[in-house]
This record gives structure tokens, sequence and C-alpha cells, in this order.
């Protein structure tokens, strides 16, 4: 039998079960999706029930198939999730979807309490106050359902009651409480005063570091079982343990998140800036990030040229970049986008379409969209001397966004992965004692470098 480490990998909508082998390599998975449920207001939420009862079963088919030999197993999960469990460790409550709006009077009475609002931001590197900050849903649970928050033995965040199912053991991890959870406090290196004052402390677990394990009996089964990880950290993780030199990471996607894991200033001191946000690595050190939601705009905008241009939908997939029509655009260069879900002080009032042809107009769109995307990457490195940028997710596969942001980056190294396992192998690797070399990226991740295009004349 092959000796396998199992993951769950929990997203919104896909739920993943994966098996790597000892050098990381995947060999067996499976996929699933419930529909959800909603909690007592008629939002919509997870069917943990639902989830629960498939963990146990897919885990112990693989166990009792004796296939694979499973030495250990971790869960990688979306943040911003609570699981309220009394003293038998049932779940008080559904899972409250972080997209569940909070009453206003909630955040109101939040702030006269523990404010002024843009210092509290800064201090717990949170861009907004709301269902997405898992703090304040402790503190609306407590201010508006008090009986129930009374019978509450523990709160734990998604991926450590996932663990918790496998061992009866209730802890807290440094990724889950930094990913923008409004409970960390980044300069005094703990738990924000206003934690303590709640009593939040004696209902959150002992924290441990991410890499912990608990090696435990599990149905006659001797494995080693993690503590859980925070998806977009542990989408990090494989980059910061193969890397020996200092880089950004561009997870791209519906959101375009820019990850500094190396920042010397990781608060920001732009109040206003609600793009600045803060997560933690595995061991606890800040990882500054900013974000554009530049996937959903560029989504937005093709949808509209597609339908102008009367092309079909893959249309703009196989656009590859041209130098001349690049070096047309920026002869006499305007801002022709407006755009639907960014805002951007230099987007005209409304969109000016200058070409006739679909090819120009994508190419204004993407310079434009990839302009968007250099102040982003700005923002994240700020003074640090960092000289690699790494590009995973959707726009990794774009030749125009690649060729004109290694064009605007000539100073430094780029490279474009396929980090298709990112959050699930990340995962793997943080209860691993296996060491990353440089080539692991290359061998697992299709890690490819561009040089940027030569500018003629």
């Amino acid at each position: 039998m092959k000796n396998v480490t199992a993951v769950f990998d929990i997203g919104k909508t896909n739920k993943k079960f994966f098996l790597f082998d000892k050098n990381f390599k995947e060999v067996h998975k499976e996929y699933i999706s419930f529909e959800e449920i909603e909690d007592e207001d008629g939002h919509p939420t997870e069917n943990l029930p639902a989830l629960q009862k498939w963990l146990k079963a897919v885990f112990n088919r693989i166990l009792e198939a004796k296939e694979f030999d499973v030495k250990a197993i971790n869960f990688s999960t979306y943040g911003a999730s609570l699981v309220h469990i009394d003293e038998d460790g049932k779940p008080l409550t559904p899972l409250y979807n972080y997209t569940k709006p909070l009453p206003e009077e909630i955040v109101t009475s939040f702030f006269e309490a523990y404010g002024p609002k843009e210092a509290f931001l800064q201090n717990t590197g949170c861009a907004d106050l709301s269902m997405l900050n898992s703090g304040l849903q402790l503190y609306w649970l407590k201010k508006s359902q008090p009986e129930v928050f009374s019978k509450i033995k523990y709160s734990l965040h998604l991926p450590q009651y996932l663990s918790y199912v496998f061992t009866g053991i209730p802890l807290s991890e440094y990724t889950s409480i930094g990913c923008h959870t409004a409970l960390w406090d980044y300069e005094k290196k703990d738990y924000h005063s206003w934690v303590y004052k709640e009593g939040f402390d004696k209902i959150l677990p002992p924290i441990v570091s991410t890499e912990t394990s608990i090696n435990m009996n599990y149905n006659g089964n001797r494995i080693k079982i993690g503590v859980g990880i925070h998806d977009s950290s542990a989408a990090l993780l494989p980059y910061v343990r193969s890397i020996k030199k200092k880089f950004i990471l561009v997870s791209t996607g519906t959101w375009s998140i820019v990850f500094n894991p190396f920042t010397e200033n990781p608060i920001s001191n732009d109040i206003h800036n609600t793009d600045t946000i803060n997560y933690m690595r595995i061991n606890g050190k800040p990882v500054k990030a900013t974000r554009i939601f530049l996937g959903n705009e560029y989504k937005v905008q093709v949808e509209k040229l597609n339908e102008r241009f009367g092309v079909n939908d893959d249309f703009h997939r196989q656009v590859k970049f041209d130098y001349d029509t690049y070096l047309e655009i920026m002869k006499d260069f305007n801002f022709c986008y407006k755009w639907e879900s960014i805002f951007d002080e230099d987007m005209p009032d409304k969109t000016k379409m200058l070409y006739h042809k679909y090819e120009h107009a994508y190419h204004q769109l993407m310079t434009e969209l990839v302009l968007l995307q250099i102040k982003c990457i700005k923002k994240a490195i700020g003074t640090d001397p960092i000289k690699r940028i790494y590009i995973d997710g959707g726009f990794s596969n774009n030749d125009i966004y690649i060729k004109l942001l290694s064009h605007n980056f000539r100073d430094k190294k780029l490279s474009t992965t396929d980090a298709s396992l990112g959050s699930a192998l990340g995962a793997a690797i943080s209860i691993s004692d296996n060491k990353l070399n440089s080539k692991f990226l290359k061998e697992n991740y299709a890690l490819k470098k561009h040089v940027p295009f030569i500018v003629s004349g």
C-alpha cells in the first residue's frame, strides 16, 4: 500500500478530497457539492450536517478499502466562518454565511464601545466590518441571541472544526485568526483588547502553530491529524517553503489578491484604502495583501465586447499579444473603459469605443486592467526590496496580461505557475516533515519564466 496524506479542501461551492503521495503528487481525488440550506432568517448557508456526514463517509471508505495507507489528514477551507459548539461538541447554530448582512445597530454599538473605526481597522488589518469579520459574528451573536451565546463552550473557525470532527480536540491556529477576523491586534501580536473585554478569549480555544498535528488511533489506524488551515494561507505556503528569495504572489481569479509575505510594514497607513488587508502565515507572521475585483470586471467587460462585436463567448481566449496594436494604443493613450465593479479616478464617465476591431478593443481593455493591477502590486510591495513576482490563477494563461506585466516590471523576475491544487497541496505540506527544494514549483506547478518584450526604435 502506498503511503499518502489525505486533504479535505472545502470551498463555498465545491468540496474536494485528495490523496497525495510522499512527493506531493495527487493519486486520488473526488468532488461533491451540496445544496445550501437556510438559517433562521432565511439566508442561504452551508449544509454543515451534510458536510460532516460526507467527511466521515469518504474517509472511512478510503480506510476500509485498504488501497492506500493514510498516514496523515488535514483540512483547508474558506475563512470568515465559525462553528459554535456546546459542551457536548454539538453545533448550536447554523454556519452563518459571511454574505449575511450585519444589522446596522450592531456595527454602531461596536464602534461606540471600541472605536474610532479607522484606528481599529488599522490595528486589526481589516478592510470592512461585516459578517466577513468572524469576530463581529461573535459580537452579533452575543447581542442578538444571548441565550444561545451562553451555551457556547467553544467557537471554532471552520478548518479547526473539521479537525475537531476527527479528533474531538478544540484548537485555534494563526491563519484562521489572521484572515480579516477583527480579532487580532497586529501590533500587539495578540487578540485585540476588545476580545478580552467581551470575554471571547474564554470560548476561543488555545492557539497552536498551523504545523501542529495530533497523533491518534482513528478506527484502528495510527494517523496524524492536522489542525486545519485557511485556504488563502495554504495556497501561499508551497511558495514560501520552496523559494528562498523574497517574492510576491499575485493570485488571480474573481478577486486578484497580491500577497507580500516579507513585508516590513504589514499595517497599511492608508485608513481609507479598503483593499489593503492582512493575512497570517502559519507561524503568526503577517502577510500584507492588496486586492482588486479584476476577474469580475474582466468578465463584465468581455461580455459587453462580445455582444458589441458579435463574437462567440470564447473568442477572447484566442487573442494573443500584438506588439503593433499595443504601440498604437500607447501612442496617444486614452482611458476608454468605465468600470462597473471597480472605482478608479482615471476612468471616464462612460465607456468610449475607439476601435472597429475586437482585437484592438480587447488590447485596450487589457492595457487598462493591467494598469490597475500594477497599482495593486506596487501597494503590496511598498518599499520592500522584492525582485520576484509569481502569478497563478485565471490570468496566468492570459498572454496580453502576462506580456504587459513583465514589460512594466522589467526590473523584476516574473513567473507563472499552474496552482490548481494550491490550497489542498498547502494543507498537505503544512503537516509534512518533508523539505521542499527549489525544483518543487517546476515539478508540481508548471513554473514558467517570462522575459519582457523588446521595445524597438
